[in-house]
């Protein structure tokens, strides 16, 4: 298999202009910011939902893997993201779509000992729940399945037996497999992934590193040395990083060359076109296969929800159970003013295109060459269904004019999430 810098892609028929309307910055139409969803007839509405994007291409296009890192694990360029399951989801709800993610080729499930999220103790766990009685009528061997153990934190320290605060110490990172492996019924942990860092670190929608915050933070010798006697008892295969600097990369890298211990395989971090620039400016070259070879799992593709244009209508009721909306002051970097200015550029680039908001912000991510699978999140099948039609049924790879509209607005906007 070659390395997930190395795409094939396959050829379609150029997308379709629609003629679909937007309206300006002012009284936008909320039912066309709406994510596409079957309301009474549920065959009917969904063909006419697909007419634009069955218009591109006569048959679904296969669902292309690739591998991880310097690992063995083959993964779907899509991974299904799980964090509302247990918040957002019920349990059947869960079920289903997961089971269609794995009948239409995802083979990745992500979760996390937090999940589901917003963090709290009254529901924390339930994520994996929901997957381990999913998992009981599914084949083990089939599935690569990665989870989280936290990072550094003074709020959640609940998760542990005995602990004022979370670290990423040998006795958290032991006692958070141990219990990871519990709740989802499993033998084993296909990538076990640190969350966030142990050490201080700018994150979710912090613009700069403040130096008067560093702290003493847990020697990277001392998490690989964990993850080692993890490997070594057959509880997780690889490791992982998850909201990480090129510095924290570089030096797990460095320290497991050096101590010959496991290397990490992947980085999660956040990545659509609302948040390029942390990852294009250097962890890209970092990344890359010739330097560390380190698979990008590129979450929050699309902003939070925001760049399929559904915050924008002026109804709240069509949106008040959207997540932004539902827990307020949750990303609350994807709702600032140059965000959503932003999303109307991106949003008029897809009409001018011929492609849907969701389409044009999904097949961006898909399409770079350093992201090796994108998390789609959902809390509905249809959601779902048009994020995969997104990656499997629009042109790959975009044109050259697409791109060209992409890159004008990026230039004028940078990324907006973070300002």
């Amino acid at each position: 298999m070659a390395s997930s810098y190395v795409t094939t892609f396959s050829t379609v028929t150029p997308a379709v202009s629609g003629n679909n309307s937007i309206a300006n910055t002012q009284g936008f139409v909320p039912s066309y910011f709406t994510r596409r969803r079957v309301i009474s007839s549920p065959n009917a509405r969904r063909r006419i939902c697909r007419t634009r994007v069955l218009a591109k291409t006569s048959t679904e296009k296969d669902m292309e893997y690739r591998k991880l890192g310097d690992s063995d694990l083959n993964i779907s360029e899509i991974t299904m993201g799980t964090m509302t399951f247990g918040e957002q989801n019920t349990e059947k709800e869960s079920h289903e779509m997961l089971s269609y993610a794995i009948e239409h080729g995802i083979n990745s499930i992500d979760t996390a000992e937090a999940y589901p999220v917003p963090m709290k103790k009254e529901t924390q766990g339930k994520t994996d729940l929901y997957i381990s009685s999913w998992l009981k009528s599914q084949s083990r061997d089939k599935i690569v399945l990665a989870t989280k153990v936290c990072g550094y934190s003074e709020r959640s320290a609940y998760l542990r037996d005995n602990a004022t605060v979370l670290r990423v110490d040998a006795a958290n990172i032991k006692e958070s497999v141990e219990n990871s492996l519990k709740r989802l019924g499993t033998d084993y942990i296909d990538l076990l992934q640190i969350h966030w860092p142990d050490r201080y670190v700018a994150l979710f929608g912090d613009n700069c590193y403040d130096p008067s915050k560093w702290r003493t933070s847990v020697p990277f010798v001392e998490q690989l040395r964990a993850f080692q006697d993890l490997i070594d008892e057959g509880k997780i295969r690889y490791i992982g990083v998850s909201n990480e600097t090129s510095y924290g990369v570089m030096e797990f890298v460095h320290t497991a060359k050096v101590e010959g211990l496991p290397k990490i395989i992947s980085i999660q971090n956040g990545y659509s076109l609302l948040a390029r620039s942390r990852f294009e400016v250097d962890l890209i070259e970092v990344c890359h296969p010739k330097n560390c070879n380190i698979g990008l799992l590129a979450y929050s593709p699309l902003g939070g929800g925001s760049l399929s244009g559904k915050y924008l209508g002026t109804d709240s009721e069509a949106t008040k159970n959207a997540r932004l909306n539902l827990f307020p002051g949750f990303m609350e970097r994807y709702k600032g003013s140059l965000a959503k200015e932003a999303t109307i550029q991106y949003i008029e680039v897809a009409k001018k295109h011929g492609l849907t908001p969701v389409e044009l912000a999904l097949g961006f991510v898909r399409d770079r060459p350093f992201v090796t699978s994108t998390i789609i999140g959902s809390t509905s099948l249809e959601q779902l269904k048009e994020d995969i039609d997104a990656f499997l049924m629009t042109e790959r790879q975009f044109s050259p004019e697409v791109m060209a509209d992409i890159e004008a607005v990026f230039r004028r906007y940078k990324d907006p999430s973070f300002f």
